[in-house]
């Protein structure tokens, strides 16, 4: 299994669960100390943001490969420079797709593999301020559908949409107790996702248990994208 991105947030509680479940992991870091340490899980170095995308340390063969790389970049569109929008969409959909290329000949050497990728919930439910992220992630979905009717029978693709998940990347949004009550109240479980919650998801999707599952886009959100209560 290979995760980029598979130091911090719902990458690194991904790749271990997965090192945890037996599965050879090879995670990449870009800055971070602390890497976990385990007989089935190898970290090297990987900076997408700056075009990096030497995956020779991948093994010939691949069952499942994870991108989690991402941003969180909440602001009023008339304040997002143009560049942002083209920033983002660089790092979370130009890099998925470069990484996917570089190791398609690995993951076709398994008898069935699969990609996992990341939306969110901003997608199908529209929040302010959310235009950069969504405009990126909306692109991941109509992507991730596309590659999994292509890369059909032997290869399958779905993405993951959380909801604010309490990682790094979503730290200034949830940096006091108050503002995380508030984002749990806006939830219909009433409160806010763990990294392992959405890692469970992930190693679903990887595993034979859902190898009749291609071509979606799995909420995993708390209900805010289909509840109202």
């Amino acid at each position: 299994m290979l995760v980029v991105g598979g130091s911090t947030g719902i990458g690194r509680a991904a790749a271990i669960m997965l090192a945890q479940e037996g599965h050879r992991v090879y995670a990449t870091y870009n800055e971070t100390t602390g890497l976990p340490d385990s007989d089935n899980l190898s970290y090297h170095f990987l900076n997408v943001a700056d075009g990096d995308y030497d995956l020779s340390f991948a093994p010939d063969q691949l069952d499942g490969l994870v991108y989690c790389p991402g941003s969180i970049n909440l602001k009023p569109f008339h304040r997002i420079n143009p560049q942002s929008f083209i920033d983002d969409f660089s790092l979370q959909v130009v890099g998925a797709i470069k990484v996917i290329q570089s190791v398609l000949p690995n993951l076709k050497q398994a008898e069935q593999s699969s990609i996992v990728l990341f939306s969110t919930v901003a997608v199908q439910s529209g929040f302010n301020f959310h235009t950069q992220v969504a405009a990126s992630k909306g692109a991941v979905e109509g992507f991730t559908r596309a590659l999994a009717a292509e890369m059909a029978p032997r290869i399958r693709v779905n993405a993951i949409a959380p909801s604010i998940t309490d990682t790094p990347l979503a730290h200034k949004l949830l940096s006091t107790d108050e503002k995380k009550a508030n984002n749990a109240q806006r939830h219909p479980l009433k409160k806010i996702g763990a990294p392992e919650d959405i890692a469970h998801m992930v190693s679903f999707l990887l595993s034979d248990k859902s190898n009749w599952i291609t071509g979606q886009i799995m909420s995993v959100d708390g209900g805010m994208s289909s509840l109202k209560i």
